[in-house]
């Protein structure tokens, strides 16, 4: 028999709030964690917004030795995993060669990849600064975490854009399945830099970036002119159900099953396969139908084409019930964290199984008749969460989707 993967510890440090609790919390109050950017010089943008993360003090979950020279994107993360290790009460109940992280994260390390080789090239290879070459390279935030909580068991990077977050948590369950590791760290992450939002902006993408737009974050509404960007970290502890019981471990949700596909052309109209696949694959493998899912977690980011994309591979997914179904996108309030968003939503979703709230979808005023789904508009939701449906996709075609239930 399969073994089966459940969730037992969580970290997140996100726009709206640093833990589990305050997350679940502010997420059912609708509460908006976009704000004016402060990290970086904006004033020559039109898009001066995003979901930063303002209260957050390294040293306060990692103390003050030994990450001088680790970048925003590795601190979070390090963060995040202290945070997770704590919530799963895993001290000295695994040896280090146990405990295993992987990390998604594909848009982290660019600032300290362009920073350090600017300064090389301005100054000279001999006068760049050694300590800040670790953080040149994609698995240097998992790295890092590794190094900082001991964990020698398993450390990966999985870098498939905005799913990496879910996909990280795919990969782990999968070691976990093969008893290759007893527990894992997985997750994503996402530290908010000038180089990702002056892309974005320049692409065109951004929310107000474009003549005579206004700057708003609300998904599958009708006003909506593209995403507002977001930072965080977040990461779930996952083990075994015959582990977790065994330690008598607090079990906040099964990994019941998820589907992976990919579709170059997945944010267009006339291709919509490789999100149905993804989540038929994911339906299947937990065992479900579409009558069985309590509640989905868009991926929805305020994209013109993407929401509508993912309103058409709801409807194509849950037929005769994709109207009635509860559909919220969190990034409304937290904005679109990429490599991290796949993770908080799941955490969301863990959440509402376990506190019976089904997040809104803030910032909600005009229907869009191709959008036309129940998207839990402005104000929270009580509601029976057994399985809840988590969809991810990326801007270059990665198509995850995972199915979360209470267990039994």
């Amino acid at each position: 028999m399969q073994k089966r993967v459940v969730v037992t510890g969580i970290g997140i440090i996100s726009p709206i709030g640093t833990g589990k609790e305050a997350f679940w919390g502010n997420l059912a109050a609708g509460i908006s964690g976009v704000r004016p950017v402060t990290l970086f010089d904006v004033s020559k943008y039109t898009s001066r917004a995003a979901g930063e993360i303002t209260d957050f003090s390294p040293k306060t979950y990692l103390g003050q030795k030994g990450i001088r020279h680790f970048d925003r994107t590795s601190l979070l993360i390090t963060a995040a995993a202290a945070m997770a290790l704590e919530d799963a009460r895993l001290d000295k109940v695994y040896g280090e060669e146990d405990i295993g992280i992987v990390v998604g994260s594909t848009f982290g390390s660019i600032n300290s990849i362009s920073t350090f080789d600017m300064e090389a090239l301005r100054e000279g290879p001999n006068y760049v600064n050694p300590m800040d070459f670790p953080n040149t390279v994609l698995n240097a935030p998992a790295s890092r975490a590794s190094i900082f909580c001991q964990a020698k068991g398993l450390n990966s990077t999985v870098s498939t854009g905005e799913t990496s977050g879910t996909d990280a948590i795919i990969y782990a369950s999968d070691f976990l399945k093969m008893e290759r590791i007893k527990v894992v760290l997985a997750g994503g992450v996402y530290g908010l830099t000038r180089d990702i939002f002056w892309a974005a902006y320049k692409a065109g993408v951004l929310s107000g970036s474009k003549d005579s737009q206004s700057e708003i974050c609300a998904p599958f509404d009708k006003r909506r002119n593209g995403i507002v960007l977001g930072e965080g970290a977040a990461l779930l502890v996952l083990e075994t159900l015959e582990d977790a019981l065994a330690r008598k471990a607090t079990i906040y949700a099964e990994v019941k099953g998820y589907g992976t596909a990919f579709n170059p052309t997945s944010l267009s109209q006339s291709d919509l396969q490789g999100g149905v696949r993804a989540v038929s694959m994911a339906l299947q493998e937990a065992g479900l139908g579409p009558r069985d899912i309590s509640y989905v977690s868009a991926n929805a980011n305020s994209s013109p084409n993407g929401d509508r994309m993912e309103a058409t591979v709801i409807k194509e997914s849950f037929k005769e019930r994709a109207k009635s179904i509860p559909v919220s996108a969190i990034k409304s309030m937290t904005g679109d964290c990429l490599d991290a968003s796949g993770t908080m939503q799941c955490i969301a979703c863990v959440g509402a199984i376990n506190n019976g709230i089904i997040p809104p979808t803030i910032n909600y005023r005009e229907p869009d008749p191709l959008c036309d789904l129940d998207v839990v508009p402005n104000v929270k939701r009580e509601a029976v969460v057994r399985h809840a449906l988590v969809q991810s996709f990326s801007y270059t075609g990665n198509c995850s989707a995972m199915v979360l239930s209470k267990y039994s």
